[in-house]
């Protein structure tokens, strides 16, 4: 499986796995209350294989006696599995008390896919867009939705792989597009089947909200398919190949084909074998210890794969075949004949195809990703949040849909069956039936028809051809109601959605009726007039529907179906624009010529009335869960995740536990951690960490993790004070650093302000002793806590911790940003004079403020900000003149401001609180 995300601010990308890979098996395994998947369960299945399981899509909705089924026991023949007849599907038992559906254990792979999505886009994801093969059939389907339902995933839509892969092909190459139509052949080999598809790309004018737009279309035209033929087969029988040459060795008398494990072995070396052929003429298959301890290594050719598969190869052009022949095209018309799916990477698969199509094969798509990337933009389409460029995709019913009753006639019972869905007919789409000679209750059903075009073994392997049965009830009442009030019925209309998953709902029944109201006088009409233009506005569906009654023949007892196409024809439009306009010209000369009498003419008013009739449908074949199993199967899901999250604490905590031990004995053994630490603070935390690694290794191996965290919890108390102690003897000198270069500038600083202040207005005397103030304090702040530092032994408590120092130098720090801030938003007093502006730029150049530079002071490294205000730049640039700095006598190890905001007033910044953490 490929799993695609999109994101607030990450477009379609393919979420690794926990290997970092792109792609991971779909395979789960169970083994010691352990549940594994991807590569980590194909490494269970290979000891063992009973309790491994992969291949699950092509089980969902099917009975025991499907030939899917029984082809996937004759492959895996070490699973066990029994018949649901309840259900008329199928579940693998484990042991006596565990048993697992199709369903069940799709769910769990659903959710560690969407596990992967989530790690990826570091959020919850919910809603998804799942690609499904193209042949699924309308039970597959819904269990398939079942599957997401379990694993708590709100599906969008299920979107045909093949679709996906036109969808993404068509994103990147819309410049190619345009008003004519261009023929592709997209032909996907992948592991279990092989589908061939002819598409067409145009541009189309659709009218939407009122207004004509021209957006790219992707049409499903014809589909062909093989459900057998794939990677998997030409995997096995390599597999039986490489089974046939060991037994011929006769290294032992005990054969490879009745040991499961040694099959499960050689199933996977044949994989890899397989794939290492499609770019080597030959290569070693070698499994070490295969049964009995006896080793296996044997050279496999390209010639010899290819001579063991040769039917399976003749078959490679088959679905070519019926795709084009569907869509009642040839070659000609084709332009592309695109490769999709990983086993189109064979040499052998591309001559065939190619012997066929008498073209070169495009390979420039990403085999693997494409579907997966179509289908995340059709996600990003269909979700919320995300507007992406509008690109209409049009699938199409690869099996034909009827409608099945039976219709008395001359006193005999006749079966009639009319199709509801023709092949390759577009969805989503709605269509409709009416029943007109039914009195009585009766019921109906929906079958799938004329599937003669398909091969013996794909019909069989379609399962029960019969959908659902519909009986309607409560007829007879609903017409006589009608009768009594006067209304002539117009039949029974049964309305159907196919959904743009491919699934047929049926949506609603109901019986409509007509009868002719009260008259109205024509000069009364204009209100009357208006109402009735309203009315066939709001009701476009019952005028659509008397227009195709009158096109019917009134002989027939059921009438066509109806279709409601998703988009109308722009000629169609066209045309009925033009009738309109011609009927009000011709209504407009009648009127010229109306006498006093026609204006007294009244005519009838028709109305229709409709009436639900109650339809009860009876689901055949296979079911899916009903709510009882569904609340079981998501309780045992449950649980199952639990216990992962458990295992996974546990593991954790044991993990923690573990290197806190070993860090703790390896840091007491250093000189620096040695002397942070009293003799008995020394002896008491190696005790501790010997008695947890002996009890760890012995006793405590199967502990709980609740027990694992408290003893951590235990053993971080003893440690504290001394990992504390080290830590603050680090830091220390870095901070005392920092605060002789911030004593050093600010004392400079407050002697410049002095002599600025003799000559200006800038600073008040208060604020000049504020500051100095504050310097006497820090120096004696530094001074005491070096004196203290010097008589303190190192294994003593900390009495001047790092954070007391920083929050020291903050103090210091909001003075001079405020003093520094003030000086550049001061104005100069207007002078009269010219003299008097002289003296004051010769007092403001005599006497300048030392440039405060940088200092390695923590957290408080801001530079002042500049004032963009247009209106003062001159004042500005006199004061930054002021500011200019004589760094005499300034050291290196000097201050950086932080950055103030100019606004704040005096109140504000000594309300202000500054905590700065290292």
């Amino acid at each position: 499986m490929k799993v695609a995300i999109v994101s607030p601010g990450v477009p379609m990308e393919i979420a690794l796995n926990k290997e970092s890979k792109r792609k991971t098996p779909v395979t789960i395994a169970f083994r010691d209350d352990e549940r594994t998947f991807g590569e980590d369960a194909q490494v269970v299945g290979v000891r063992f294989p009973q309790n491994t399981f992969s291949y699950i899509l092509d089980l969902l909705g099917k009975p025991i006696d499907n030939p899917m089924v029984q082809l996937y026991s004759k492959r895996f023949p070490y699973h066990n599995i029994i018949a649901n007849d309840e259900r008329q599907t199928i579940a693998f038992k484990l042991d006596k008390n565990t048993i697992y559906t199709p369903e069940e254990l799709l769910a769990q792979i659903l959710q560690k896919g969407k596990e992967f999505a989530e790690n990826s886009a570091g959020q919850k994801i919910n809603e998804a867009v799942i690609t499904v093969p193209g042949f699924f059939n309308q039970a597959e389907r819904k269990a398939l939705l079942q599957a997401a339902e379990l694993a708590e995933i709100k599906v969008l839509q299920l979107i045909n792989d093949y679709t996906a892969v036109a969808l993404n092909y068509g994103i990147f190459r819309t410049k190619e597009i345009n008003d004519s139509a261009q023929y592709i052949i997209f032909y996907d080999m992948g592991a279990s089947s092989t589908t061939a598809t002819v598409v067409s790309y145009q541009n189309v004018k659709t009218k939407e909200k009122g207004f004509v737009e021209t957006n790219p279309h992707v049409n499903i035209l014809g589909v062909g398919y093989d459900r057998t033929l794939g990677g998997l087969e030409m995997q096995i029988r390599l597999q039986n190949y490489l089974a046939k040459e060991f037994d011929a060795l006769n290294k032992t008398p005990n054969s490879v084909f009745n040991n499961p494990r040694a099959m499960a072995k050689l199933f996977k070396e044949a994989g890899r074998v397989k794939n290492v052929l499609s770019a080597n003429a030959d290569h070693f298959a070698q499994i070490e210890g295969l049964i009995d301890d006896y080793d296996f290594r044997l050279q496999v050719t390209r010639e010899t794969l290819e001579s063991i598969c040769s039917d399976l190869f003749e078959r490679v052009a088959n679905p070519v075949k019926i795709a084009l022949e569907t869509s009642a095209l040839t070659m000609d018309v084709i332009s592309q004949v695109v490769l999709v799916g990983a086993g189109t990477r064979m040499p052998k698969v591309q001559e065939k195809l190619m012997e066929y199509v008498k073209m070169d094969l495009a390979k420039n798509m990403n085999t693997d990703e494409s579907a997966a990337l179509g289908a995340v933009y059709k996600a990003a389409d269909l979700g919320q949040g995300f507007k992406v460029k509008k690109f209409v995709t049009k699938d199409a019913v690869l099996f034909p849909i009827q409608i099945v009753f039976d219709r008395n006639a001359d006193g005999r019972v006749k079966q009639v069956r009319r199709t509801l869905f023709n092949k390759m007919n577009a969805y989503p789409q709605k269509k409709i039936i009416t029943f007109n000679k039914h009195t009585e209750d009766f019921e109906f059903h929906v079958n799938y028809a004329e599937l003669d075009y398909l091969p013996p073994h794909e019909i069989s392997a379609l399962g029960n051809l019969n959908l659902s049965t519909i009986r309607l009830t409560g007829v007879a009442e609903a017409l006589e109601k009608h009768a009594k009030e006067g209304a002539e019925s117009k039949g029974i209309k049964a309305h159907f959605n196919m959904d743009e998953s491919g699934i047929l709902n049926l949506v609603n029944v109901e019986l409509v009726s007509e009868k002719t109201g009260a008259t109205i006088d024509e000069e009364e009409g204009t209100f009357s007039m208006l109402g009735s233009t309203i009315s066939k506005l709001f009701a476009g569906s019952d005028t659509k529907e008397k227009a195709e009654k009158t096109e019917e023949s009134p002989k027939e007892d059921i009438k066509p179906v109806h279709e409601e196409p998703e988009y109308p024809e722009p000629q169609k439009e066209t045309e009925e624009k033009s009738q309109n306009k011609n009927q009000t010209k011709l209504n407009e000369s009648k009127a010229g010529n109306k006498t006093e009498k026609s204006e007294k003419e009244k005519k009838p008013v028709t109305v229709t009335i409709k009436e639900p009739i109650q339809a009860e449908e009876i689901k055949l074949g296979p079911k899916i869960l009903d709510e009882n199993k569904f609340a079981e199967s998501l309780e045992k899901i449950h649980n199952l995740d639990m216990r992962d999250r458990e295992k996974s604490r546990r593991e954790t905590a044991f993990n923690n536990l573990e290197a806190f031990v070993i860090d703790a004995q390896q840091k007491l053994e250093s000189e620096e951690y040695a002397a942070a630490a009293t003799s008995e603070e020394a002896e008491k935390i190696l005790k501790a960490c010997a008695e947890i690694s002996e009890w760890l290794y012995e006793d405590g191996f199967n502990a709980t993790a609740e027990v694992y965290e408290e003893k951590l919890q235990s053993l971080q108390k003893l440690t504290n004070d001394v990992y504390e102690r080290v830590y603050e003897h680090k830091e220390r000198p870095e901070v005392l650093k920092a605060m002789i270069s911030m004593l050093n500038g600010s004392t400079v600083f407050l002697q410049n302000m002095r002599n600025l202040s003799s000559t200006n207005d800038i600073f008040t005397p208060v604020e000049i002793e504020t500051l100095e103030k504050v310097i006497n304090e820090t120096k004696e702040y530094y001074d005491t806590v070096v004196k203290s530092f010097n008589e303190t032994p190192l294994y003593k408590p900390v009495k001047y911790k790092v954070r007391d120092i920083a929050n020291k130098m903050a103090l210091l720090d909001r003075e001079v940003k405020y003093l520094v801030n003030k000086a550049k938003i001061w104005k100069p007093k207007s002078e009269t004079t010219n003299n008097a502006e002289n003296k004051t730029d010769e007092a403001v150049n005599a006497t300048e403020l030392p440039d405060i530079e940088s200092a390695p002071v923590p957290e408080i490294v801001i530079q002042p900000e500049h004032s963009t205000a247009e209106n003062v730049q001159t004042e500005e640039q006199e004061s930054e003149h002021i500011l200019e700095a004589n760094t005499e006598g300034v050291t290196d190890d000097t201050l950086i401001l932080p950055e103030n905001d100019n606004t704040k007033t005096n109140n504000e910044r000594d309300q202000q609180e500054v905590h700065q953490e290292l």
